[in-house]
This record gives C-alpha cells, sequence and structure tokens, in this order.
C-alpha cells in the first residue's frame, strides 16, 4: 500500500527499532555510566545524547541510498571539521563524542552480514572499554584536607616559639589549654613583655 508513491508500512521499521533499541541501551551504559559517574557535566552528556540519536536517524534513514562507508567517513570529516568551534572541548569530551557518533554509525549502518549477537559484542566491547579505563586509568580525584578550626591564644614564653621546638610547643598547650592542636601559628611576637599572640589549629568545632 502507497502514498503518493511512497509505502506507508515497510519491514525495514523492525529493523530500525531493535537497532535503536540497542544503540539507546548502549549509549546510556557509555554515557550515563561510564561517563556521568566520573565526568558529571550536564551539558556534555546532553550533547552526546542528542548527537547520537540524530546521527543514528542520518545514517539509517540514508542506509537505502547504499551511500555505506563512503558516508559514515564523511560524517566523522564534518565533525572533524566543526569540531565544536564555538566552544572549548576537552580532549576527554571529544573522545567520547567519537564514541557516541561511532555507536550511532555501527548500529544504523550494520547490514544482513553482521548478526545481532555480533552487533551486541561490538557495542558491548565498546562500553567495557570505556568503563574499565575510567575505572583503572582516570585521574583519581583530589581529596582537601579538613578545614581546621582556629583558636587564638596569649603565650608567655616565646622561648619556645623556636621551629625546632613546635613539638614541645604544642605538647605544652594540650596540656595547658586542652586543645588538640595539630599546628600553631604565630601571629604577633611582643619582646618588651615577652609575650606572643599565637593561633592554635586543630580539628573540630570553632571554640568560641
Amino acid at each position: 500500500m502507497e502514498f503518493l508513491d511512497v509505502p506507508i508500512f515497510d519491514d525495514d521499521i523492525y529493523k530500525l527499532i531493535v537497532r535503536l533499541t540497542i544503540n539507546l541501551v548502549f549509549l546510556y551504559l557509555v554515557v550515563g555510566v561510564s561517563y556521568w559517574l566520573h565526568q558529571q557535566n550536564h551539558r556534555q552528556v546532553f550533547n552526546f545524547m542528542v548527537m547520537n540519536v540524530v546521527v543514528f536517524f542520518i545514517c539509517f534513514t540514508l542506509k537505502k541510498l547504499d551511500l555505506g562507508l563512503g558516508m559514515a567517513l564523511g560524517l566523522f570529516a564534518i565533525f572533524a571539521i566543526i569540531r565544536y568551534r564555538t566552544d572549548a572541548i576537552d580532549v576527554k569530551d571529544m573522545t567520547y563524542l567519537f564514541v557516541v557518533i561511532g555507536l550511532a554509525v555501527i548500529n544504523a549502518l550494520s547490514n544482513k552480514q553482521t548478526s545481532y549477537l555480533e552487533l551486541l559484542l561490538t557495542n558491548s566491547v565498546i562500553f567495557g572499554s570505556t568503563y574499565l579505563l575510567e575505572w583503572r586509568v582516570a585521574e583519581p580525584k583530589k581529596v582537601k584536607p579538613p578545614k581546621l578550626a582556629s583558636y587564638e591564644v596569649v603565650y608567655d614564653n616565646i622561648s619556645m616559639l623556636h621551629p625546632d621546638r613546635e613539638e614541645e610547643l604544642i605538647e605544652e598547650l594540650k596540656q595547658r589549654t586542652g586543645i588538640q592542636a595539630v599546628r600553631v601559628v604565630v601571629k604577633q611576637v611582643d619582646l618588651q613583655k615577652s609575650s606572643a599572640i599565637i593561633v592554635l589549629k586543630y580539628r573540630g568545632k570553632t571554640i568560641n
């Protein structure tokens, strides 16, 4: 049955549904799992998702024109030229962009010579590679040391302020103030009064 010489229904709709489902599942795994767990960049997640879906439909729709590999390579060339020049993009983000475009091209252009098992294996290897590399190679996030609380006191023995006696000073201050100081900062020294204003750095809540 046709309308204006165009078939209303085509058996390729089943292929479209199956391949689109495979593509979306592995797109979610690559972007939603591998990328999001390590980068958490909302903007790039949107870009990757939309880019993949659009490229998939372009490839699947034009597949019937028998453009094949030439069309796929042409798409990569176009995106290589564009390179998102309107905004700077990280090298890793560019790699993920290449991956999601690759997924779309593979899932859309595979033909009868490629079984669904081969297609699933190919997608699984791509996802597995990104996930394992992110897990094993990704730079560990720098853990910021906990912020130390401060307490200012007037100290009456400036002879203890020598850098070589820091451990003794800390121990003495612990006994005299009860504050478990981990570091001492000399703020001001009054040689005439033989006293100094020092700041005790300690872990815990600030003392009022």
